[in-house]
């Protein structure tokens, strides 16, 4: 009996099976406050709480960040001068790392030639079937590709050889499948001429109309003195020769107004200096005026395909590449999976297993040409996520940032099965979330808050879902929300008429959009609803648009100058001391002269992160000394930015500080729930929630009928939901129309009309499948969004 229970006894665990935790202890990135908790390996950990509450933080700018930077240290110095550095987490103790892949939610590259087949080595793949398989034969992988020019030249190469000077004639070519005339942009840009000038005046009278090319300024100047034409001449009357150059010239060094400089034609001039840049980063004047004088329209060459003639004429079985890239992915998956060649067979089961992947996670809809740019940040983010879904790698740390986002809650239940796929093949997923229908699938929940800034950074619960519902936390108190379906909706008080809508997946779409009302168009993704709403919606003046496009900024802007707050606030202070108004702004004039108003002084280290340090002359006020003896109300301009946007409220709302303009913007701050942020708060702190609310906040200050919000539920959180929908109620109340684009079934069932698109997504899609109100929807139980929203509000 001895014997065998000495036989029956397990061995002691192995020392390398101890480590099935990641410790974060002391944790004090952005707004955590000395956070200790302990992840389990190899399962679902959702980290929920408010939007600012420090999730990203911990999860992003803790973990993720330190398991990047330990990996980049393997390498050698050299290789890692050419990575980007990063400096360590401020965080005691990091224990238990594994090699992080983040998954976030970042726009994917909005160059015009970066498209979902680039992005994801599909389109490098087919270039290799075609240059194998496609007939007539044209050329390698390269003669397939939109990036690369087809170019050729010869010439005398000298080189040493043998102690000897040698000269030899060389050759070469390269043959690419980009569009000559595109450049594999697929658009061209054609410049109306009567928008940059007035032919009838001459330069010395201001012919040119464009932004910045006044007389006197140095863009007129170097026409105007260039000496190639007369500047006293009207244009129209100007010789071809004047006229080529004045428009077409290309660069050249010459002497203008006794300065060496480069004079360029006007045409190319503005092509570099405005419509290169993102239409989105521009000054709004300068985008008015590009959309005022240019007009995009498809490549006559490619139509659009971005490639060569010779590219496009060879086929497999009677298929170009560019028809390959056209096709819906479910439909393009469908014709690889019907080629059999055994010469190529590891590529065709590598490119098959690809596409599948898009059908699996919810994009057979899209199509390999789709610009990377047009992607919302959740169909991005599952974009990205395509390389790994058929990985053989495990005991990997997977981090996702609301990966639903933008996803209906059809597509949502696709997207759980995925994550706990990735869990059961042994990796660790941490994800980032606020849908009750993710955090319900985890292992374990680590709730951050109790609020949002200031008032956040501290875990609040540790442990399961069922001790979340029971936990009194505001995650736990929300879990179980559900909004109610109106019993008397608003009734319309007319309709915006929308005939034969056909842009992109739409089938000629007749609708009636009820104005005066919370309308909400939804549908799975990939349906038509944004395609139906922001393209066939005039964009006519009474139209107030808030689309997911990302707020752009550097660490120097802020919520106070991103909304136009800290104009007025400036003219006050200007006005109370009777000096400038530049002198209250760290990007001018008051700008502490040695930080140059960023408040940090930046040390480069090379291939060693960067040190920024408090600048010591301004302690990080940012501000010159001198500046800050002028006070307005009490407060000098620095304390004016430190302080939060609830308290500034009642600072420019009242007494001697009263402001009515800066109280305006910051009454709508308020509104979208934004109290608790700072003035001066750099942008790229913010979370993706509070850009978008910050959005939303801008957009509410212009004069303007109907407002169109796209998904203005993401990144928010449960409670976060209910106040947004009493600020709806209120845009209703005061007299707009209201259209949401939403799959958020609170949003839903709030709404006074819907209009359903569907029944599926890209070429399944198109069409509207429902339309009244939230409880015929309920009844009629019609449409996936109808069965969704019925299981919802329990009917």
């Amino acid at each position: 009996m001895s014997r065998g229970t000495t036989n029956d006894r397990r061995p002691a665990p192995h020392a390398a099976d101890g480590h099935d935790m990641i410790r974060v202890h002391g944790a004090r990135e952005n707004n955590l406050r000395d956070v200790s908790v302990e992840i389990p390996k190899r399962r679902l950990t959702v980290f929920t709480g408010v939007s600012g509450s420090g999730k990203s933080s911990l999860v992003f700018d803790t973990v993720a960040a330190e398991s990047q930077r330990l990996i980049n240290e393997t390498y050698s110095a050299f290789v890692q001068g050419f990575m980007p550095a990063a400096a360590r987490p401020d965080v005691d103790v990091l224990d238990g790392l594994t090699t992080v892949i983040a998954v976030d939610q970042q726009r994917m590259g909005g160059d015009p030639r970066s498209t979902v087949g680039t992005a994801t080595d599909a389109n490098a793949m087919l270039r290799i079937l075609f240059s194998r398989l496609g007939s007539p034969h044209v050329g390698g992988p390269k003669a397939y590709s939109f990036n690369v020019a087809s170019v050729s030249g010869a010439g005398a190469v000298t080189m040493e050889r043998g102690g000897q000077t040698v000269k030899e004639r060389r050759e070469f070519s390269v043959t690419g499948g980009m569009c000559p005339r595109c450049e594999g942009r697929g658009a061209v840009t054609d410049l109306d001429l009567g928008q940059l000038f007035d032919d009838s005046k001459s330069l010395n009278e201001g012919a040119l109309t464009i932004p910045g090319y006044k007389p006197g300024g140095w863009n007129h100047r170097l026409y105007s003195e260039s000496g190639l034409f007369d500047p006293d001449k009207p244009i129209r009357s100007f010789t071809k020769r004047q006229l080529a150059d004045f428009l077409h010239r290309e660069p050249v060094r010459m002497k203008i107004a006794g300065i060496n400089m480069t004079y360029e034609g006007l045409i190319p001039r503005i092509r570099k200096s405005m419509l290169a840049k993102d239409k989105e980063a521009m000054q709004p004047h300068i985008r008015e005026f590009v959309e005022r004088a240019v007009a995009f329209t498809t490549c006559p060459d490619c139509e659009g395909t971005r490639l060569s003639a010779g590219a496009r004429s060879s086929k497999i079985k009677g298929i170009s590449i560019a028809d390959a890239c056209a096709m819906q992915i479910s439909d393009l998956a469908k014709w690889v999976s019907g080629l059999d060649e055994p010469s190529v067979a590891p590529l065709l089961a590598t490119l098959r297993q690809t596409l599948d992947s898009f059908v699996e996670i919810g994009l057979g809809y899209l199509a390999l040409d789709r610009a990377a740019g047009t992607l919302s940040g959740g169909e991005a983010q599952r974009v990205k996520m395509i390389r790994h879904l058929g990985s053989a790698l495990t005991d990997v740390t997977y981090v996702f940032d609301e990966p639903t986002t933008g996803l209906h809650p059809h597509d949502i239940e696709r997207m759980n099965r995925l994550l706990l796929r990735l869990r059961d093949k042994g990796n660790t997923v941490l994800v980032v979330e606020h849908k009750p229908e993710v955090i319900a699938i985890a292992d374990h929940v680590v709730d951050l808050g109790p609020g949002a800034g200031a008032a956040g950074g501290t875990v609040c619960f540790e442990g399961g879902v069922e001790g979340l519902r029971a936990s009194g936390t505001v995650t736990g108190r929300h879990f179980d929300d559900r909004a109610r379906l109106k019993e008397s909706p608003r009734e319309p008080s007319g309709a915006l008429e929308i005939r034969g809508a056909s842009a992109h997946n739409l089938r000629g779409v007749d609708v009636d959009v009820p104005l005066g009302v919370l309308t909400v168009v939804t549908g799975v993704a990939g349906s038509g609803k944004s395609s139906l709403i922001h393209g066939s919606v005039p964009a006519s003046a009474g139209v107030v648009s808030v689309d997911q496009s990302p707020v752009r900024g550097s660490r120097r802007s802020n919520p106070a100058t991103y909304t136009g707050l800290l104009e007025p606030i400036r003219k006050a202070f200007a006005k109370a001391n009777g000096v400038k108004p530049a002198l209250f702004s760290a990007n001018s004039e008051g700008a502490c002269p040695t930080c140059n108003g960023a408040g940090v002084v930046y040390t480069d280290l090379a291939m060693m992160a960067g040190v920024a340090t408090t600048c010591e002359d301004c302690e990080g006020k940012r501000f010159d000394a001198s500046v800050l003896e002028y006070r307005f109300g009490g407060r000098d301009i620095s304390e004016v930015l430190e302080m939060p946007v609830a308290e500034a409220e009642g600072f420019f709302g009242s007494g001697e500080a009263r402001t009515p303009a800066a109280h305006r913007i910051l009454e709508r701050l308020v509104d979208v729930g934004l109290g608790y942020l700072t003035l001066g708060q750099p942008l790229t702190t913010l979370s993706g929630g509070e850009r978008q609310r910050l959005k939303l906040a801008t957009h509410m200050g212009e004069k303007g009928g109907i407002y169109v919000l796209d998904e203005p539920t993401a990144g928010l959180h449960l409670a976060d939901v209910e106040h947004l929908l009493g600020l709806l109620d209120r845009l209703v109340d005061s007299g707009k129309s209201v259209i949401v684009i939403e799959h958020h079934q609170a949003v839903m069932a709030h709404a006074d009309r819907i209009i359903d698109l569907g029944p599926g997504a890209g070429h399944d899609g198109g069409r509207v499948v429902f339309e009244g109100t939230p409880a015929e929807l309920v009844a009629a139980r019609s449409t996936l969004t109808g069965e969704h929203l019925a299981a919802y509000v329990g009917a």
